[in-house]
C-alpha cells in the first residue's frame, strides 16, 4: 500500500485511505457503494487508487455532461451502473431576477447555512438569469422545506428533471509559460502575469487555492492537474510539464477559465 501513498500528497492520506475502504466494501459485500460528490481532484485520486482492471470498476457522474463536481460509484463486475443509480437531485430556484443578482458564493453560502457538508452539493449553474443546483437525492425532501432564502431574498425551489439543467460548458485558454520551479508563488506568478511578490502576499494571505483548500505555503510544490483558485484572479489550472529547458526552467502548459 505504500506505492499508492507515494502517488499522493501527505495530506491526502485520509482520503486514500476512505477510498480503500470503499473499495474493500464492494469486495466483501459484493454491492455497489456510492460517495458523496467530490471535486476533481478526489475524482482522481478514487480512479487512481481503483484502477481498470481488478474486481472494483469506477464510475462518476454528476448531472451532466460538463459537471465539475461528482458522486463516483464504486461497484463489482456484475453490476451495470445507470445514471439513476447516482441518486441526483436538480433545483432550479427562483428569485426577482429583476432586482437583484446572485453568484456562485451567494448560493453556495445559503446552501451551507442550513448546516450540511459540501459534499453533498454538486456544481451550481448560473446563467441567463436563472439557477439551478445539484444535491444529493436523499437530501431532496429537506432541501425543499428549508432553502428559503439567498442572502435577505425569498427564493421558491422546482424540482427539475436532469436533462434540463442549464448548458456549462467550461472555456479553458491555454497559455504556455516557462518557470524556475514548480513552486505555487512561481506558477501562478506566470498563469496571471503577477509579480512573485504579489503572489506571495496572496497565498500568504489565504487568498489561494489548490485543488478546493487553501494553502498558505509560496513553496507548495504543484503537479500536473492541479487546479487553482486566486481571489480577484479567477481559476487556473497546470494542464502539463513538458519538461525541463537548457537553462534548467521547467516547461508548462496551463490553462485560464474564461
Amino acid at each position: 500500500m505504500e506505492s499508492i501513498y507515494q502517488h499522493f500528497r501527505p495530506d491526502e492520506k485520509e482520503f486514500i485511505d476512505q477510498v480503500l475502504t470503499w473499495k474493500q466494501y464492494v469486495k466483501d459485500a459484493y454491492a455497489p457503494e456510492l460517495t458523496d460528490f467530490l471535486d476533481p481532484r478526489m475524482q482522481r485520486i478514487v480512479n487512481t487508487v481503483i484502477g481498470n482492471h481488478g474486481a472494483v470498476s469506477v464510475r462518476a457522474f454528476g448531472g451532466y455532461r460538463e459537471s465539475e463536481r461528482k458522486r463516483m460509484l464504486l461497484f463489482p463486475d456484475y453490476f451495470s451502473p445507470d445514471e439513476d443509480d447516482f441518486h441526483l437531485a436538480l433545483f432550479e430556484v427562483h428569485y426577482p431576477a429583476k432586482f437583484v443578482s446572485f453568484e456562485h458564493k451567494h448560493v453556495l453560502g445559503s446552501l451551507m447555512a442550513l448546516g450540511l457538508k459540501r459534499e453533498k452539493f454538486g456544481d451550481i449553474l448560473i446563467g441567463e438569469g436563472r439557477i439551478q443546483f445539484f444535491v444529493a437525492a436523499e437530501l431532496s425532501d429537506f432541501i425543499q422545506m428549508e432553502f428559503r432564502q439567498i442572502g435577505k431574498t425569498p427564493v421558491t425551489l422546482t424540482k427539475m428533471q436532469l436533462g434540463e439543467a442549464i448548458g456549462q460548458q467550461q472555456r479553458w485558454l491555454e497559455k504556455q509559460a516557462t518557470v524556475s520551479s514548480l513552486r505555487l508563488d512561481a506558477i501562478l506568478s506566470a498563469v496571471y502575469n503577477i509579480s512573485r511578490q504579489k503572489t506571495r502576499a496572496l497565498i500568504e494571505h489565504g487568498l489561494v487555492k489548490v485543488n478546493w483548500k487553501t494553502v498558505e505555503d509560496p513553496a507548495f510544490q504543484c503537479e500536473e492537474g492541479d487546479t487553482f483558485s486566486a481571489r480577484g484572479y479567477g481559476r487556473s489550472r497546470l494542464i502539463r510539464v513538458e519538461g525541463k529547458t537548457k537553462k534548467e526552467k521547467w516547461r508548462m502548459v496551463a490553462g485560464i477559465l474564461k
